[in-house]
């Protein structure tokens, strides 16, 4: 019996050994399939199967993979993933998506390419290098390995970011971290860097960058706390640094300001980033082996982010979101109608005479006023008056105490709920092209309906009057020539033969 045991154990230990040997094969055998590098000559094409990305490229770490990302459910993107978290670190800026089928390649012939032979080009590195490598800090590079010991690089992906940064990667003023969804962007100024906010619909991925960066609604300057920033010697940059800070520099190796984080000077285990959120904030996170951890957010107060509560929102601090007209249940795509939502303003003909109605409300205020253009005024009347005469003004917000007049020329978005009723705001809600469509619709179906009964009208007429020739003509009465005509069915009686008679 201690025998049939022991070959029993045997035999299952052997199972185990050849069960993880042969896991570690299979494993070996997958990560075979991704390259170190990519050579001239090099081709691939997504594969029906995946239904989240598809890895080209991997780092030597293999902590990061260049992939076909999929969006939605046909398109093709080109990222960078982070293989444990499955988050996207750069993405290609393409001006439209490619189709998850063939025939779309991407291939290495001296470019990196994405095309197919239907549309074109999709994007491309416009390079002549010799491979493609990405480092374990992320950066896909092109290289160029000429006859010198050490390869130059053509191009990088660190020199076009998409919506994050990663650690000791330089952010110029060359550059824009634009949000996902095409709304939100972060760039540098002369002496601080900033947040903006489109005020149109977001191009999102797959489309091509407004080179206007928007409205600023949050700011942060250089303290100049360790050195001065000097006109002339160059622009600034920031260095996202493993110490835990966003360091502002200038040609110098000590920073003019430190933005830091909650772990500032503390180690931690894994990788930072930092990343422009859909909402408009910018947040810092680093990894702890199973996750990502917020270890920064420029914003704080939600009811500061530029459209917390949506299109005529209001944000009250702890209590959350509502509709500026009280009347309007709130839903999270906002309160204002959809044809609230472009970027026209009331000056086009369709809103010459006016197409909107006011919206007045007390205890409200801008996010990020500090920011906003103002003038001094007398009375909220006076103020709410210049709004209502300049058809590129949407709203007002002012303030009694101090006579500021906020005017605002942009799509209105979240205010901030307070409990100061002198603080007042008047807004243009667009009646809507889509309820003059209504109202044409209405008038066509209403004229059409009347064409419709007066040619029934004409019909019934005609028939009644057909009907009644008819019954004229064989059972009425009828003087003619003062002759007088009986009904067909008495022709042969006394009268008629008497007529007859007379007249021979």
């Amino acid at each position: 019996m201690e025998l049939v045991n022991c070959v029993t154990r045997w035999k299952l230990t052997q199972f185990f050994i050849i069960s993880i040997f042969f896991s570690y094969f299979c494993l070996f055998k997958v990560e075979s399939l991704t390259p170190p590098e990519l050579f001239k000559g090099f081709k691939a094409t997504p594969n029906p199967q995946i239904t989240k990305y598809q890895p080209i490229l991997s780092d030597i770490t293999g902590n990061y993979s260049l992939s076909f990302l999929r969006v939605e459910k046909d398109q093709l993107g080109l990222a960078i993933i982070h293989v444990q978290s499955f988050e996207s670190i750069w993405v290609a800026n393409m001006t439209r998506f490619a189709k998850w089928a063939d025939p779309t390649e991407l291939f290495f012939n001296g470019s990196l390419v994405l095309s197919d032979t239907r549309s074109g080009v999709f994007w491309s590195t416009h390079t002549n290098g010799d491979r493609v490598w990405l480092s374990n800090t992320s950066n896909l590079q092109v290289l160029d390995s000429g006859v010198t010991s050490s390869p130059s690089v053509l191009w990088q992906s660190f020199d076009f970011p998409s919506d994050t940064l990663v650690e000791n990667q330089n952010f110029t003023s060359e550059m824009t971290l634009v949000s996902s969804n095409g709304l939100y962007s972060m760039s540098l100024g002369s002496d601080f860097f900033g947040l903006y906010v489109k005020d149109g619909p977001g191009l999102g991925l797959g489309s091509d960058p407004d080179p206007d960066p928007g409205r600023i609604y949050w700011k942060h300057k250089a303290l100049e706390a360790k050195a001065d920033v000097i006109e002339g010697q160059g622009p600034i940059y920031v260095v996202l640094k493993s110490d835990g800070f966003l360091g502002m520099y200038q040609n110098e190796s000590v920073p003019v300001d430190v933005e830091s984080f909650n772990s500032f000077q503390q180690p931690v285990s894994g990788v930072r980033r930092i990343r422009v959120e859909p909402d408009g904030n910018l947040k810092g996170y680093f990894w702890v082996g199973s996750s990502w951890v917020l270890d920064y957010q420029a914003i704080k107060e939600t009811c500061e982010l530029p459209s917390s509560c949506g299109a005529y929102g209001l944000c009250r601090p702890g209590k959350g979101c509502s509709c500026l007209d009280n009347s309007t249940a709130y839903s999270s795509s906002g309160c204002g109608p959809p044809d609230n939502q472009g970027s026209r303003d009331f000056c086009g003909a369709y809103d010459h005479h006016k197409k909107y109605k006011g919206l007045s409300r007390n205890g409200v205020e801008l996010p990020n006023k500090e920011l906003v253009d103002y003038q001094k005024m007398v009375t909220f009347q006076e103020c709410q008056s210049a709004c209502e005469g300049n058809c590129t003004c949407w709203g007002v917000v002012y303030t009694n105490t101090s006579g500021f007049c906020y005017i605002l020329d942009y799509p209105i978005q979240s205010l901030v709920g307070v409990g100061d009723e002198s603080k007042m705001g008047f807004f243009k809600v667009r009646e809507g092209v889509g309820k003059d469509k209504r109202e044409v619709g209405l008038g066509v179906g209403v004229g059409l309906l009347c064409v419709a009964i007066l040619i029934l009208g004409g019909v019934i007429g005609l028939v009644y009057y057909r009907y009644r020739k008819r019954k004229r003509g064989v059972s009425g009465y009828a003087e003619e020539d003062g002759m007088v005509v009986g009904p067909y069915k008495d022709l042969g009686n006394a009268s008629f033969r008497s007529i007859e008679l007379s007249e021979r």
